[in-house]
């Protein structure tokens, strides 16, 4: 119902407050700012490079010829709009919504979630870690982006506690309902697994909801454009209970998930769809696996990422102490890695560097991370273009 959570809204009246506020270093002050806290959070976190690569990360299909088709970077436009519309009707902060939106999928490893499974195999082999994309996108506003203060020293994002929180709590993929906010304040390292603990905040429930709201139709919609379901249409009217004649758009699912969330969520029933749309949610959810996610063509695709995530990862692996060596095999992908290592080791660094020095490169186990990193933040076609010079053989004179 329409400002059913009002007084749930994360503002000064909130007992969370100074917990959903809270940052973990100081950020400069500007005396001539007019922002709020999480108007701030939302203008660092799109001056992010991390948040610029998104346009060129593959959100389901890779590489699509035609340019309407979603990248990660519109997927995180739509979670920010479906989530604005439903806190501004339920009564929650819309600023909040905002930048959790915007930098929930930060972390996000290049070619989907394919590749996020493929760096997992390598961290868990020699890292004794999985890798996370939620986990990742708050490595990556805590330790990895960095923004310069007016006096040029680079600084971590170091944002709120509620955006971060929502960063790493947002995982879309688990069947919930009835969600509600977590009452513990809790230090965000304690995340082991994807979806360990709710949101600190109702709004941070909003954008897990609107999360799987985004993606749900968006699959569809792209997969019918690109024919991938032209024998599975009538599967597909049969689960939203239409006729065939009807049009099967974005649009149309994305407005009833909402109008039905909007109508039935309250502070006794969390963020909460009706049972008959809640199953419909559980049928398109597993009719996209089925049908999309498990398709010839995006499985396949998943031994080519393999074979570039591999062969970068070994590469930049093998010149841990062997700098001579791997130059010659891609001296470009080692210079890159060693400018983007030179912000964060243990060595000495630039006077105006203010961040962490979170690598100590003597050791092989965090040389191993710090590559994992920086793969993760590779866009698709940057990746593709270092695996190609990988194997490329030079012009001999």
């Amino acid at each position: 119902m329409k400002d059913s959570l009002l007084n749930e809204s994360a503002n000064e009246n909130n007992v969370k407050w100074d917990n959903i506020i809270k940052r973990e270093k100081a950020i400069y002050p500007r005396n001539t700012d007019f922002r709020t806290d999480f108007e701030r959070d939302y203008t660092r976190i799109i001056h992010s490079t991390a948040y610029r690569r998104m346009k060129h990360k593959t959100q389901v299909y890779f590489s699509p010829q035609n340019d309407h088709i979603c990248t990660r970077i519109e997927h995180v436009v739509h979670v920010e709009s479906i989530s604005y519309t439903i806190a501004k009707y339920l009564g929650l902060n819309t600023e909040l919504t905002k930048a959790i939106a915007t930098g929930h999928d930060i972390g996000h490893s290049p070619f989907g979630h394919q590749g996020e499974r493929i760096l997992s195999e390598i961290a868990e082999r020699d890292i004794g870690e999985k890798f996370w994309h939620e986990k990742n996108g708050l490595d990556m506003v805590d330790k990895i982006e960095l923004l310069e203060d007016p006096e040029g020293n680079k600084q971590n994002l170091n944002l709120t506690y509620a955006v971060r929180d929502g960063i790493i709590s947002h995982c879309g993929e688990i069947d919930q309902n009835n969600l509600k906010p977590r009452e513990e304040y809790i230090d965000l390292q304690e995340y082991k697994k994807p979806n360990q603990f709710n949101p600190y905040t109702w709004e941070g429930c909003v954008v897990k909801i609107a999360d799987k709201i985004s993606y749900l139709g968006r699959d569809i919609a792209d997969a019918i454009t690109l024919g991938i379901l032209d024998k599975d249409l009538k599967e597909l009217y049969k689960i939203l209970n239409c006729e065939e004649k009807e049009i099967i758009n974005n649009t149309n699912i994305i407005s009833s998930l909402i109008y039905d969330l909007c109508s039935n969520s309250s502070i006794e029933n969390g963020l909460c769809f009706s049972e008959e749309m809640f199953e419909k949610i559980n049928k398109l959810k597993e009719f996209n696996y089925k049908k999309i996610y498990s398709s010839d063509k995006l499985v396949k695709s998943t031994h080519y990422f393999r074979l570039i995530l591999n062969s970068i990862y070994d590469v930049l692996k093998e010149s841990w102490n062997k700098k001579e060596k791997i130059e010659k095999i891609c001296p470009e992908l080692l210079k890159d890695f060693e400018i983007w290592l030179s912000e964060y080791w243990q060595l000495q660094r630039d006077v105006k560097n203010h961040n962490d020095a979170i690598f100590d490169t003597s050791d092989e186990k965090e040389y191993s991370k710090a590559i994992i990193y920086y793969i993760s933040g590779m866009t698709d076609n940057y990746a593709i273009s270092m695996y190609n010079k990988i194997i490329e053989f030079g012009t001999t004179e």
